[in-house]
Order: C-alpha cells, then structure tokens, then sequence
C-alpha cells in the first residue's frame, strides 16, 4: 500500500495542473483497474490514481462502486484512493457525502469489501453508525458486516455471562450461533456454550465431509503423481480394483473420521508412505441447484474435482495446513453430486513433512454450510 500510495504521489508535479475536470472519472477507474501483478500498468494507473483523487468527495461512490469486482491488486489502488479523498475532504474540513454511504453501505447488491470500507467512514463521521445499522446486518451477505453484527451480540452475551444471568447468555450466545461464519466467532460461542451446558458440533456446523471412500497408494516418486491421471480420475468405480505404487492390489476402503473438522489422515487409513497418492472420494446430495465453494485444508499437494470438473489444484508440498486454505468454486446439481480430492506426498524425510491429511467442507462464498446430505457408499454397491 506505502508503495502504492509512494508511486502515485510523486506523479504529484506533474499532474497538480491539470483541471478538476477533464477525463471522465470513469476512464480514470479504468486505467486503475487495468493494474496488473508485477508492476504491469502502474505508471497509467498511477496518473490516473493522482487525477481521481484531485476529483474530491464527488469520486468517492464512483470509487466504492469500482472495488466491487477489482482484481487484488487494483483493490489496493482503489482502496488507497478512497481514503486519500476522505482523509483529505475532512482535512480541508469539508463534508463527506454521508447519505450516499449510508445507502451503499446498505445496498447489498455491491460486494462485502466495498460496504465495510464505506462503513468504516461513515462510522468516523456518524458514531451513531453501529447502533443503528448493525442490528439488521446479522444475515448480512457481506462477511465482513456480518462479523461486526455477530460481534455486538457476544458482547451482549458476555454481558449476561458475566452477571451470572445463564438463561440471557445461552439465548444471545444461541443467536450470535446462528448467524457467525468466522471460526474464531464460532469457536467462541461453542466454548461459552459448553461451558452452559449446550453442545455445539462445529464439525457440521462448518459443513465438513466426514465420510469418504479412500484409496491409494498411487505413485507419487519425483513428484509425478501429481501430473499422471490415475483411474479414480477417470471415472470412479468404487467396484474396481487398482495397482498400488508396489505392485500390490488395491480397493476402495470406508472411512468415517472422528476427528475434528473433518481431518482425514492417510499416514493411518492407507499407509504411512512417502511419494504417494491417495484419493477420498464422497457424494453429497442437494435438493436444489447452487453455487457453493469446495473448501480445503492440507499440507500436501492437491487436486479438487466437482462432478468430474477440477474446481482448483495447487502443487505445493508441506507449506503448512489451515482450514480453508483451498478453494475451489462450483455448483452443485439439484440430486447427487461426486466430489473428489487428490493428495500427493513428496519424499522429504524432515519431521515437519510428514503429514499427509486433509479436511474438506462445502459452504457458501462466505463460509456458512450449505444443506446437503451425504450419501452412505461402499465399495459393495
């Protein structure tokens, strides 16, 4: 951002002539949108960054409204611009257009990141902001709206907590249960709750697969597995029997994980084995068509399919594992849908590389479990 902010500042100079007029500011988005990774498109963009900001608060919504689908590294410019022209606006001592940020900020239609930004100055203008916009945002589609919303419910459930008042806090912990999305929210509210004598399942409350079809181990030396296409890639046959990577007959095996959030560990369901592959494989069922995302965790390398489809690969060894870190987006068929997850194992030998899991969850794009059921597979069917 610092480099960002730097590169168009110093254009400063050159462009502190020119009229507030000129370019319509809707060229201007363009060229900023333009920006590429790896500097491709930063001189333009930095022109034009400098020219939009000189606009004043008359470019404000135009801006908002650009950051809805900017890709990463124009969101940083845009971003930056929005808050050069506030800053500056009440610098000057001048006003903010409140009322048309109030009306972004509640038009659902643009994206989270956009809303909470404008949010964010419309709170530094009117304090009164959270009071009184919070309360309807607790089904917010916008993440990042949601949380703040989630976020004034546990306090006032911690409130309760705190006074011995167990009935409150179990009604508002219960309510803040419903609409949270974070893990840390929902890891939170299930410790409270536990300790009010209510179980939380954050294992379906995440929406984690937890029944697979398991098999493997396909070869994986050199890391070639990752590029070879193996059977279950093809078609999966849960009658069929493979090769394994020594020779030896393989079959689908059952497997229903216990562990939290759905971790899958190969070292014990198929072998511990280096340069391997192992497959899981499931069917959910959903009564109606949508989008949804296919999230994963896992230290290896992966490969996602949805109903035959690769939804998102990625081939990286031991790079550490967090939920969510993968993420692939797809849409689920009204009726039954096949998903299948590839994971490689390298052959490094280190204490830290030798893991070989995964955990895998379908949510919508902001991370709520979506209702589906998982169908019961053998390999007798």
């Amino acid at each position: 951002m610092v480099r960002i902010l730097s590169a168009a500042l110093c254009l400063c100079a050159c462009w502190s002539g020119l009229a507030q007029g000129g370019e319509p500011i809707d060229d201007l988005l363009a060229h900023i949108r333009a920006v590429e990774k790896e500097g491709k498109g930063n001189v333009a963009a930095a022109q034009a960054w400098q020219r939009l900001v000189q606009r004043g608060p008359g470019a404000l919504l135009p801006v908002l409204s650009a950051l809805d689908d900017a890709n990463p590294t124009a969101r940083n410019w845009l971003r930056s611009a929005v808050e050069a022209i506030a800053d500056e606006t009440l610098r000057a001592k001048k006003t903010l257009p409140q009322k048309q940020l109030e009306a972004f900020v509640l038009d659902k239609r643009h994206a989270g990141h956009s809303r909470r930004l404008a949010y964010e100055w419309l709170v530094r203008i009117d304090p009164t902001t959270p009071a009184r916009l919070l309360p309807g945002m607790l089904d917010d589609p916008g993440q990042e709206l949601r949380r703040d919303a989630v976020a004034v419910v546990l306090e006032r459930a911690k409130k309760h907590f705190d006074s011995d008042d167990k009935a409150g806090a179990a009604a508002h912990y219960q309510q803040a249960l419903k609409h949270a999305r974070d893990r840390d929210q929902l890891k939170l509210i299930a410790g409270q709750l536990k300790k009010l004598g209510v179980d939380v399942d954050l294992t379906a409350r995440f929406g984690f697969i937890t029944r697979w079809m398991l098999v493997g181990p396909f070869d994986n030396v050199k890391g070639v597995g990752f590029q070879n296409v193996y059977p279950p890639e093809k078609a999966v046959d849960l009658t069929a029997k493979y090769t394994s990577k020594d020779g030896k007959e393989i079959r689908w095996l059952e497997h229903v994980t216990n562990e939290p959030f759905g971790m899958v560990d190969l070292n014990k369901t198929i072998g511990h084995l280096k340069g391997a592959v192992g497959y899981g494989y499931t069917v959910v069922e959903s009564k109606e068509e949508r989008p949804v995302e296919i999230r994963a965790g896992s230290n290896n390398a992966v490969r996602i399919f949805l109903n035959g489809k690769e939804v998102f690969f990625r081939e990286e060894y031991h790079h550490g594992m967090d939920m969510d870190q993968h993420v692939g987006k797809g849409v689920l068929k009204s009726g039954k849908n096949e998903i299948l997850i590839k994971v490689c194992q390298n052959e490094q030998t280190e204490d830290w590389a030798q893991l070989w899991s995964f955990q895998l969850r379908v949510c919508d794009n902001i991370g709520g479990a979506v209702p589906v059921r998982v169908a019961t597979l053998t390999s007798k069917e």
